[in-house]
């Protein structure tokens, strides 16, 4: 971030997320830095609605670098579909996100996350905290392929938020984690009935609708298949021979 952005951090409002989701809709949106460490356009912003206001990141479609794997000017898309799946499973993985104009065009809108910088990351990652493991189901229903552990933003009550999910839900196996933890090993009894909550949702709900908006039809199957999958195995999944199981850098 620039120097203007970081001096424009401060304590942020407790939103609850219905709220967050229509200041970030309706708000009016300012530029007040970049994250220049990120590898597409990420803009640091505030976003005011009346009384109400809070920092949020803004990464507009024409800021996408084009990838070989992913079509180009979808990440946006992928980012709000990856916080309606989360909305839907209840776990709050992703921070309230939308799709809409800014000062730089169409991209996706998400309400910033004041992480705790006291928390060690490196020991997060390998521990067997509960919002990890419903993390790693999270990323093998939406097909995560770059869960690095900069990703990861814990808080200082124990949650723990998940964010940068732009390149999810490939048609194709890409599931890369550094949450590699609970491999093989048999879901919990909550992480089945989310799976069938999800499997409903995407057959007849208002999660497979919304997504027909935001992905392929090829990549709406490939997730229903993937649920399937995980509620047919009722096991957590094994990295794949086919794909690096890890990202690059993995922090």
């Amino acid at each position: 971030m620039t120097a203007e952005g970081e001096s424009a951090l401060r304590a942020q409002p407790v939103l609850d997320d219905e709220t967050a989701l229509r200041l970030l809709r309706e708000g009016r949106l300012e530029v007040a830095g970049r994250l220049v460490e990120a590898s597409n356009m990420t803009l640091y912003c505030t976003v005011r609605l009346g009384d109400l206001s809070a920092a949020c990141v803004y990464k507009p479609v024409r800021g996408e670098r084009p990838l070989w794997d992913f079509p180009d000017g979808t990440l946006a898309a992928r980012e709000v579909a990856a916080f309606e799946v989360s909305k839907i499973t209840g776990w709050r993985i992703v921070p309230p996100t939308v799709y809409r104009d800014g000062p730089f065009g169409p991209g996706m809108c998400q309400l910033w996350i004041d992480a705790d910088d006291q928390v060690d990351l490196i020991a997060l990652i390998r521990s067997r905290h509960p919002g990890l493991r419903r993390m790693a189901v999270f990323d093998a229903v939406v097909n995560n392929a770059d869960r690095k552990g900069g990703h990861l933003l814990p808080l200082a009550d124990g949650h723990v938020y998940g964010v940068d999910h732009g390149v999810c839900f490939s048609h194709e196996d890409k599931l890369r984690t550094v949450l590699w933890q609970w491999r093989g090993k048999q879901l919990p009894r909550e992480a089945v009935n989310v799976l069938g909550r999800l499997h409903r949702e995407l057959e007849n709900g208002r999660l497979g609708r919304r997504l027909r908006e935001l992905l392929t039809l090829p990549e709406l199957a490939a997730t229903q298949a993937r649920v399937t999958r995980l509620i047919e195995s009722g096991l957590h999944p094994n990295p794949s021979e086919d794909w690096p199981a890890i990202p690059w850098p993995p922090i």
